[in-house]
């Protein structure tokens, strides 16, 4: 049988295969309908702007008219707490780079190729498992497919020479319409079916169909409604390259949870509270000025309002006076949701831009907290990868031997805190130990762990705020003038 088969005459035997319904190639199954929009909306939730606006997640009101309501929707600036929340889970899980032994790859002709940009698109594999990472944050999994071209090649100098190698994508949830798993007999489960939205471009979408056995690729007319084309491949392989990677596990296969789930909807009241905002302060220093058709009214400061001369005086044109006291129960029901959403993702010590009553104790616990949640992200991202690798060493004709290592710890401190601490502590302290001890800990922080305190070289330190200067004999005497800002001469 040809590897690619694009006729029907050729397809005949295996007709059973391809459809003609272009309805039936966009459907999804079932998990994937009752979880698209809840996914289009963690999408838009993360994406913000002209997408969430765009979207209606701002509250219709009752007998407001299409004008007024795209008024409103200009006028209200979106506080997206979503993307702040997944963008510090990225720059904590991505501040020390994965370690990677590759084993037998190690030499492996192409690696290095692969690790600058594993999806022909310029991203290095630190990149897009950051992305990988993004957006599992997001929909609470997200697809990996590994996949090598088949050109024909017969040797690997022939690989080579064509620059063919395997290369990875990455798919959303949005775009994965249908998936099953088969259990084997020894337990394991295994996909044996995959169908992807592999491009869109105007009315033509490109449908990917993967089994066990073929691999068919359908091009769609959304005008037409119709099966524009197909193409027919052999997968050679005998099973779908497909990684799921998830952001934490759900019960059903496939689908894993949200980082952003809660965060969304708490995102969505804050948006809508601050448009009641807007409103009330815009009703507060422009009142509505009620009168008769008949009055003509001036607009502007200082305008003048002419009334008939036969007007009632029960009549006369009058303004609506509004309280804006409201006003502060919004902002106070604003700031008590983003303490909440601090509350959910564990991330009050660090995205606040306030100094906040929190004890030592309660921040600690919550870099803890944080810290056990960036662990467990940790280890989803090594699990897909290391998949990753094995579909790549299959592809070289090898077995994957190498090992991964994620950060595991994050440690996460208030440093400044910890620094104020050790300085009372050692003002306070008498024993010498004591104090050695403690002026170890602020070498530790400064990152200097190679001098020996018992061997001090005297010299003069500088203050940068106004160039002074002064001769330090002393350990103590250096480590007081650096706590203060002091710097080493010639620094």
């Amino acid at each position: 049988m040809d590897n690619k088969i694009t006729t029907k005459e050729k397809l005949m035997d295996i007709s059973h295969i391809v459809s003609d319904d272009a309805a039936a190639i966009l459907a999804g199954n079932s998990i994937y309908n009752g979880n698209n929009e809840h996914w289009q909306y963690l999408f838009e939730s993360y994406i913000g702007g002209e997408v969430y606006r765009n979207a209606g997640h701002l509250f219709h009101y009752q007998l407001e008219n299409g004008r007024e309501y795209d008024a409103r929707l200009e006028t209200t600036p979106l506080e997206n707490h979503c993307r702040s929340v997944i963008n510090v889970y990225t720059s904590f899980l991505f501040r020390d780079q994965p370690k990677r032994d590759l084993g037998s790859l190690e030499n492996s002709p192409g690696i290095r190729n692969f690790m600058r940009d594993v999806d022909h698109d310029g991203r290095s594999l630190d990149q897009f498992m950051k992305e990988v990472n993004v957006w599992t944050s997001v929909f609470g999994h997200a697809w990996i497919m590994c996949v090598k071209p088949n050109v024909g090649a017969v040797s690997m100098a022939d690989e080579l020479e064509s620059e063919v190698r395997p290369y990875l994508t990455m798919l959303t949830p949005l775009v994965v319409t249908d998936w099953n798993w088969t259990r084997q007999p020894n337990g394991k489960y295994v996909l044996d079916y995959f169908k992807y939205i592999e491009d869109t471009n105007g009315s033509i979408t490109v449908v990917k169909e993967w089994t066990p056995d073929f691999i068919t690729t359908y091009t769609l007319d959304g005008d037409e409604e119709t099966v524009k084309d197909y193409e027919v491949e052999t997968n050679g392989l005998g099973w779908i390259p497909a990684v799921c990677a998830y952001n934490t596990r759900s019960t059903v296969r496939g689908i894993g949870i949200s980082d952003i789930n809660d965060i969304a909807d708490a995102q969505k009241m804050i948006y809508n509270c601050t448009s009641e905002a807007v409103e009330s302060i815009k009703l507060d220093t422009h009142p509505s000025l009620v009168a008769t058709p008949e009055t003509n009214v001036g607009t502007g400061a200082g305008a003048l309002i002419h009334m008939p001369d036969n007007l009632d005086p029960g009549l006369k044109p009058y303004a609506l006076e509004f309280s804006g006291a409201s006003i502060d129960s919004i902002y106070k029901s604003i700031n008590h949701t983003i303490e909440a959403i601090d509350k959910m993702a564990n991330t009050g010590a660090v995205r606040a831009t306030e100094s906040r009553t929190m004890s030592g104790v309660a921040m600690e616990t919550e870099f803890q907290l944080l810290n056990a949640k960036l662990s467990e992200k940790a280890d989803q991202l090594e699990l897909a990868e290391e998949q990753i690798w094995k579909f790549y060493a299959y592809y070289q004709g090898t077995v994957w031997d190498g090992e991964l290592e994620y950060p595991g710890s994050f440690n996460i401190r208030d440093t400044s805190a910890e620094v104020g601490q050790l300085r009372v502590a050692r003002e306070t302290a008498t024993d010498k130990r004591v104090i050695k001890e403690i002026d170890k800990r602020l070498l530790q922080w400064m990152d200097i762990e190679d001098i020996d305190l018992d061997d001090f070289v005297p010299h003069v330190m500088i203050n940068p705020a106004d160039n002074a200067q002064v001769n330090v004999n002393t350990q103590e005497e250096h480590l007081a003038y650096v706590a203060q800002g002091w710097i080493h001469q010639g620094e």
